[in-house]
């Protein structure tokens, strides 16, 4: 079949197969080749991933396809994350502007700001912080979902901050987020009682040093200083738990993601009351800590 002739779904399946045999690493944003192909398609021929599922069938643009190809070619050659060949990712139907100066977003807090699952810690009015907030999209889907919050954002690196800045102009979001550069807490202006958070979220850097070592190659194209945790992944978040307290109000909660350090996290805070949160990947990479439980 020349390929002039593909359906959408023709194109998905001869540019998965090109993406599955090129020995490369998912995850930033898709699981798999399939995914990945499919978000290349739909890039091409500019609309969102979601709306493409309804046009499986219709013939794929022959244009389109040859751009789909190349990139392809260079997701395979360099072996970059594919939203940093795109220069955007998506999380929870929303697309972030997305290069080198972050992660590329994929929290599993994002599952939880989407299906409410925080709304206890979301009053009306109410404050929220975003820790080590990359490119913004936790902040940004917060503020959405909840648009009479303010959200503060902090994060130590600078360049992050400024990606974290043109997504909150890109969804217009000035007036709810307020971005602030420093190390964790050390970043925000002195809090009285009155200015404390209802929620902290964080979704910190906590690979141990042993994963570090054996990370494939996209992700160690993503800023080391947004994965490595530490010896054993917990460095960061010791220091986050150790202040979170001084920041929440009386009934706010800590909300963190600690991805696959689930026996390290156990090990180096064995007595905390930790309530595991349910996402996608199960229920032992996010947790959320009451402030009567903070040490």
């Amino acid at each position: 079949m020349d390929h002039s002739e593909f359906s959408f779904n023709d194109a998905c399946d001869n540019l998965s197969e090109l993406l599955a045999n090129g020995n490369l690493s998912f995850g930033h944003g898709a699981p798999d080749a399939d995914s990945e192909a499919f978000w290349i398609l739909s890039h091409c021929v500019h609309i969102a991933p979601i709306d493409a599922l309804d046009r499986l069938d219709e013939p794929y643009p022959s244009l389109a396809y040859d751009r789909a190809k190349v990139i392809a070619q260079e997701r395979l050659t360099s072996r970059k994350p594919l939203a940093y060949l795109l220069g955007e990712a998506w999380l929870m139907g929303y697309d972030f502007i997305c290069d080198e100066r972050s992660i590329v977003p994929r929290s599993f807090i994002a599952e939880l700001i989407s299906d409410e699952a925080l709304e206890p810690w979301l009053p009306p009015g109410g404050r929220a912080l975003d820790l080590c907030t990359g490119n913004g999209s936790l902040a940004i889907l917060l503020a959405i979902a909840c648009p009479d919050m303010l959200v503060s954002a902090t994060d130590i690196s600078s360049d992050a901050l400024e990606l974290a800045a043109l997504n909150i102009e890109k969804y217009q979001l000035e007036e709810s987020i307020e971005l602030f550069c420093g190390d964790l807490f050390d970043g925000l202006p002195p809090l009285s009682d009155h200015d404390r958070y209802d929620i902290i979220l964080c979704n910190p850097p906590y690979v141990n040093s042993s994963s570090m070592e054996q990370l494939p190659e996209e992700y160690l194209q993503e800023p080391s200083l947004a994965l490595a945790g530490g010896a054993d992944g917990m460095v960061i978040i010791r220091s986050i738990i150790d202040q979170a307290k001084d920041y929440l109000n009386d009934s706010g909660a800590l909300v963190l993601e600690i991805g696959n350090e689930y026996e390290h996290f156990i090990k180096a805070f064995p007595e905390l009351n930790v309530n595991w949160l349910s996402v996608s990947s199960g229920s032992a990479q996010v947790l959320l800590i009451l402030h009567k439980d903070l040490p």
